[in-house]
């Protein structure tokens, strides 16, 4: 099965061209520094324009109704871009929790207003990642931490997996109740902010959770920042290339020399393994893909983002260059949802 079909095309392009005008290296700069860590209007304009948050959401709760696929296309490209929005955590994150809930009141309430762009958080993950809880419910309250939640400290809406003795519950909770406490912490990666939600017993509203929601969303997760992970080495590969075009030394261009180019044509042959093993996980939305898929992007890209630093010099540690933007969010999606060498044990067993 093709991955590239016209219709994704025609998107990657309409997502592409946007960015291109909205969302360069300067633009990025500055939405990072802004108060929500994101273009406020740059995701509006995507919302309306291309309408990036309805494109997985059925059309019944007022969404595009296509796949995941075409949300992957979507990724990719703010990946190229390493442009910061609220697209992973709310219009996938969260919007396929519900939908993997089955709880469709909570569908009809909360999926029409994603679609529009407003901003819903998913609050998972405990101080040691993903593989347990931060939040528990007792009595019908919720104490605990959520740690590393997308979008937690600008979030509307927040949908918390909490341990519920060997189940995980999931309950929605407004972010202005009593005993909810939101802080932004500091990030490795500056184009990607996380919040750390605290909860201190706080009565939420329970939804359905149906068996294995919490595998399912962590499949969706970890195919989903594999697309990201291939368009930011896809653009430090191009950054890497160009650059070897135009630096010289000893009186030639260095992209001329064998080893530089052998060096490049490996980093090329990352991206595209990586690519194929993204759109691939993307098609088929299986667990096991969804982990090799996690294992080898995060691997390929932070391979291809050490290279772009070294083929460039000490001006790729440098503030003012984009190298290091990349190097960072390639160790940063790395850890996202959980290491890498969790999964490939997952695999090998």
């Amino acid at each position: 099965m093709t991955f590239e079909t016209e219709d994704r095309a025609a998107l990657r392009e309409s997502v592409r061209s946007l960015l291109g005008r909205h969302s360069d290296s300067a633009a990025v700069r500055k939405a990072i520094t802004l108060p929500d860590g994101y273009d406020a209007d740059l995701w509006q304009k995507m919302v309306e324009q291309i309408g990036v948050a309805a494109l997985a959401v059925p059309e019944e709760y007022d969404g595009v109704g296509a796949s995941l696929a075409e949300t992957h296309v979507v990724l990719e490209e703010l990946g190229r871009t390493l442009t910061p929005s609220p697209m992973l955590g709310s219009a996938v994150l969260a919007a396929q929790a519900l939908l993997l809930s089955g709880d469709t009141d909570a569908c009809a309430r909360l999926l029409p207003g994603i679609a529009a762009g407003e901003i819903a958080a998913v609050c998972w993950a405990s101080e040691a990642g993903w593989s347990t809880p931060g939040v528990v419910l007792e009595d019908d309250r919720l104490g605990g931490t959520a740690h590393y939640v997308l979008g937690g400290d600008v979030a509307t809406t927040l949908l918390v997996l909490a341990a519920d003795g060997d189940d995980v519950a999931l309950v929605e909770v407004d972010p202005d109740a009593d005993g909810v406490v939101r802080r932004r912490v500091p990030t490795m990666d500056p184009t990607r902010s996380l919040a750390e939600v605290r909860f201190e017993g706080v009565v939420g509203r329970r939804l359905t959770a149906s068996a294995g929601l919490e595998e399912s969303l962590r499949t969706v997760a970890l195919i989903a920042v594999s697309a990201e992970q291939v368009g930011a080495a896809q653009a430090a590969l191009e950054l890497t290339v160009e650059y070897s075009k135009n630096r010289k030394q000893f009186g030639r261009v260095i992209g001329s020399f064998q080893a530089l180019k052998h060096r490049m044509a490996d980093m090329y042959a990352l991206v595209e393994t990586a690519r194929s093993m993204s759109y691939a996980a993307a098609l088929s939305q299986d667990t096991q893909d969804a982990y090799a898929a996690k294992v080898y992007c995060s691997e390929a890209f932070e391979q291809v983002a050490a290279e772009a630093i070294q083929l460039h010099g000490g001006i790729a540690i440098t503030w003012e260059h984009d190298a290091q933007l990349y190097f960072k969010r390639a160790h940063g999606t790395a850890q996202l949802f959980g290491q890498p060498r969790e999964f490939l044990t997952a695999l090998v067993r």
